[in-house]
């Protein structure tokens, strides 16, 4: 690119200098010191040990030597919408809310938004500074006939620009972006974290609507069977405490049963403030739990780096301490400044834009510290620490990650051969206090053991429903674990967040749709 100065007027020169500045400041640019970022390597396992795709299956192993992926069965999950395996639409409804009101995920979600703001100030430092600096001045002198009025105006521009020779100021882009990306990755995993609880509030709600079924029944049945005793007390062939005993079972069952009620309304306020509503808009319809949580799909253990955003989170804080190292290494060499002014300015009587009021000028500085008594030594090697840090904590949460999936998916197999064993263990108890009643009637039986029957019963009834809210817990648990449908590619790009888009995150919707 030419500019041509020489033989033309001065100011003409003037400003073709500044221009030629301006122009070829993105031009002027160095190399990049420091370390290139590559994602640390983590180990990960072929395959989990309660189910799910081994990498080394032949039919894995079969589709990727034809070219392409085979269809994995996490890909049945719905992306985004995971709530939706649970085919109830009360819970699809609370969940919806949270991207409504959630107070947490709007703090996220402005997180991000100064994040990305810090990327857009880094890349400021790149281009120029250009200033223009008007002025006008009016005075005078004497008076009447013989008085003097001068009017003296400038217009300056100047312009200032510290060269990225070494690629410091490229480095702490990157690293504002890996920032701002891993900030997105929070946003992500806020809004599932929020979710889940959601979930499994709503799933503790059914439970208590479950167990409070089961003790009104309870309650009835021990009413006719404190009449049983009143009866046989009257005829004679009972004794009094036998009576109070199965009045004692009444009050005791429905005091029980009455605290389930406070249960109910006190995960309810938990939804209401997850969804961010006052606990009084807040309603849910009585329903039961089910028998038996949805299939769960897993896929492979290579997919969860890609599936989890607190994963993604952690890789991305790698790659920016990872550039914090070349903004640290570039600091030990020169930096280079050019700066450029040029303008009119004088008398406004002889012409403003006359050749005797036209000037500029071009200058270029460089500086390099000689000694700063370690200081720069230091941050680098700090730098590198942090980095260290970081990785290790990458690795933490990889293995963290692991270790959750296995022990959703190892309590959803144990829990379902517990459920299997309690519900018998329901079935007998309930048998065994059929028998012993017409044993008691019979008088072939003391009422003790009626009492006996009936408490295990009533035990058993209640673990079959802790087991079975444990099991739907555990599949939301799970699928949280998986990342919820979500993957790495709902991350902001590059390209996404160097430009005028505010991608927050394209796994759903964050704020209000008005704002």
């Amino acid at each position: 690119m030419r500019f041509r100065v020489d033989g033309a007027p001065a100011a003409n020169r003037g400003f073709g200098v500044l221009a030629a500045l301006l122009l070829a400041a993105p031009m002027m640019t160095g190399c990049v010191v420091g370390p290139d970022y590559a994602r640390p390597s983590v180990e990960t396992p072929l395959g989990y040990r309660y189910g799910g795709v081994r990498e080394d299956s032949p039919a894995y192993v079969a589709a990727r030597k034809k070219g392409f992926r085979e269809a994995r069965p996490s890909d049945a999950v719905e992306r985004g919408d995971w709530w939706r395996v649970f085919r109830d639409p009360n819970l699809d409804r609370l969940i919806r809310l949270v991207d409504v009101d959630n107070q947490s995920l709007r703090q996220a979600v402005a997180n991000y938004r100064q994040a990305r703001a810090l990327v857009a100030s880094a890349q400021a430092a790149l281009y120029p500074t250009v200033i223009g600096a008007p002025s006008i001045t009016r005075t005078g002198s004497g008076g009447g006939s013989t008085g003097t009025v001068r009017t003296t105006a400038s217009l300056v521009g100047e312009a200032s620009w510290q060269l990225d020779l070494f690629g410091g100021t490229r480095r702490t882009i990157e690293s504002e972006a890996a920032l701002a990306q891993s900030d997105a990755a929070t946003i992500a995993l806020t809004r599932l974290t929020i979710q889940a609880e959601v979930a499994a509030d709503y799933l503790t709600v059914r439970y208590a609507d479950s167990l409070q079924k089961v003790l009104d029944e309870n309650v009835e049945n021990f009413k006719k069977t404190a009449a049983i005793t009143e009866n046989q007390y009257a005829a004679g062939v009972a004794a009094r405490s036998d009576v109070i005993t199965a009045q004692t079972q009444v009050q005791t069952i429905e005091a029980q049963a009455i605290a389930v009620r406070l249960t109910r309304v006190q995960y309810m306020n938990a939804i209401a403030t997850l969804i961010g509503r006052p606990p009084s808009e807040v309603s849910i319809p009585v329903a039961g739990i089910g028998r038996n949580p949805p299939p769960v799909p897993v896929g492979i253990p290579g997919d969860l780096l890609e599936r989890r955003p607190d994963v993604a989170q952690a890789e991305r804080l790698v790659q920016a301490q990872s550039e914090r190292i070349g903004v640290a290494v570039a600091a030990f060499f020169p930096t280079v400044t050019i700066s450029a002014q040029g303008g009119v300015s004088g008398l406004t009587r002889n012409g403003l834009f006359s050749a005797a009021n036209q000037f500029w000028s071009v200058a270029a500085s460089g500086s390099e510290v000689l000694f700063d008594g370690g200081a720069r030594t230091a941050a680098l090697r700090s730098a590198e620490a942090t980095y260290d840090a970081q990785v290790a904590n990458y690795r933490q949460v990889v293995l963290a990650a692991y270790a959750e999936v296995e022990n959703q998916m190892a309590a959803l197999r144990i829990l379902g051969q517990q459920q299997t064993a309690q519900d018998k263990a329901v079935e007998l108890s309930r048998k065994a206090v059929e028998i012993t009643l017409n044993e008691y009637r019979a008088g072939t039986q003391n009422f003790t053991t009626v009492v006996t029957a009936q408490g295990l019963l009533v035990t058993n009834e209640i673990n079959a429903l802790q087991v079975r809210l444990s099991r739907f817990t555990a599949a939301v648990t799970l699928i949280r674990a998986l990342g919820g449908g979500w993957d790495v590619r709902s991350l902001p790009s590059d390209s996404e967040l160097k430009g005028p888009s505010l991608p927050i995150d394209r796994g759903g919707q964050a704020v209000r749709p008005d704002e």
